[in-house]
């Protein structure tokens, strides 16, 4: 969802009340629910102009007064209490209104990066990697950026030899974390961790921890390393993207952060972007690239990445369509 998108979610969600707003959040994924409700804390009068206008796409009408304010602080903790119940909440809150803590591994969902970092980080790099394959990619990079070189490179490589995880170790690993999983002892372990696991996590890496990572994999194994280069989406594959995809990016990404990533990419990519620009567009692009300085390698690689992410987001929402990896098609 776009920033324009998480805004009018959280006005209309504003607008419909504690009871009809906690009923919808509860159908949201924690990484949802974290960019509406941090949204939603932030607002504290909308104008009449703003409802009517979210309502109206949504095809609704309001018959709002002129405005309306409340104590968003006290609103966002009613919400999300009644959305999620008090342990997701009180995980979610504290992020956002710095409420008490919460515990296991389905609350680190809820969690920002660095409290997750500083609560697993003492833990056997095994059992950090555990935990972190249960996280989503973007949310597992950010907490392995805050770990040393040495404890990174080490959970990345248990990560990407990690073939499964048993029922019975999960509720071992929640003695600490509290229960994940509960059932027969029997049943067939879940399918995480792997080469996949490890690429769409580095995929959200900073350029310089991807590349100081990818040298301790490639160091410890040459052949998985490549296999996990092989999966990850890099600046190169938006040459796999059609023409219609390469469209929708550009009404997502901001000129300046284009302008920088294409500083550092190659002919073709430059090509395929400025075909699918206006002609007037695609001459100004060009003559703002000829124009900009030197930029450094690590402000391009920067942008690139925010881009690549862009990218992921659209893929996720099926605005655009990625070239497969393998069997599957990767996103």
């Amino acid at each position: 969802m776009s920033d324009a998108g998480v805004m009018k979610s959280a006005i209309l969600m504003l607008a419909l009340g504690e009871d009809e707003a906690a009923e919808v959040m509860r159908h949201l994924a924690p990484k949802e629910v974290q960019k509406l409700g941090t949204v939603m804390a932030t607002l504290t009068s909308v104008g009449h102009d703003q409802v009517e206008a979210v309502i109206e796409e949504f095809l609704a009408e309001t018959d709002k007064s002129a405005s309306f304010s409340f104590d968003s602080d006290e609103y966002i903790r009613s919400v999300l209490t009644k959305a999620l119940g008090d342990d997701k909440a009180s995980g979610l809150l504290n992020r956002i209104l710095q409420t008490k803590d919460s515990s296991g591994i389905e609350s680190l969902k809820w969690m920002d990066a660095q409290t997750v970092a500083d609560f697993i980080r003492n833990e056997h790099p095994q059992i950090i990697a555990t935990i972190l394959v249960h996280l989503d990619p973007d949310h597992a990079s950010a907490v392995l950026g805050f770990f040393t070189d040495r404890l990174r490179q080490d959970v990345m490589l248990r990560i990407a030899t990690l073939d499964g995880v048993k029922p019975a170790a999960l509720r071992e690993l929640n003695d600490v974390l509290s229960k994940l999983l509960t059932g027969n002892e029997n049943i067939k372990k879940q399918q995480m961790g792997g080469v996949r696991t490890a690429a769409e996590i580095m995929n959200y890496m900073s350029g310089e921890n991807e590349a100081t990572v990818m040298e301790g994999l490639k160091s410890y194994d040459e052949d998985m390393a490549q296999k996990i280069l092989d999966e990850m989406f890099v600046f190169e594959n938006i040459l796999e993207i059609d023409d219609k995809g390469i469209q929708v990016m550009l009404r997502e990404v901001q000129s300046e952060t284009l302008i920088v990533a294409l500083k550092g990419a190659s002919a073709e990519i430059r090509e395929k972007v400025f075909k699918n620009m206006s002609s007037r567009a695609a001459e100004m692009m060009k003559e703002d690239l000829e124009s900009k300085g030197p930029v450094r390698l690590s402000d391009v690689e920067s942008q690139q990445k925010q881009i690549l992410q862009i990218i992921r987001r659209l893929a996720d929402e099926g605005q655009i369509m990625l070239a497969g990896k393998g069997d599957d098609t990767y996103v």
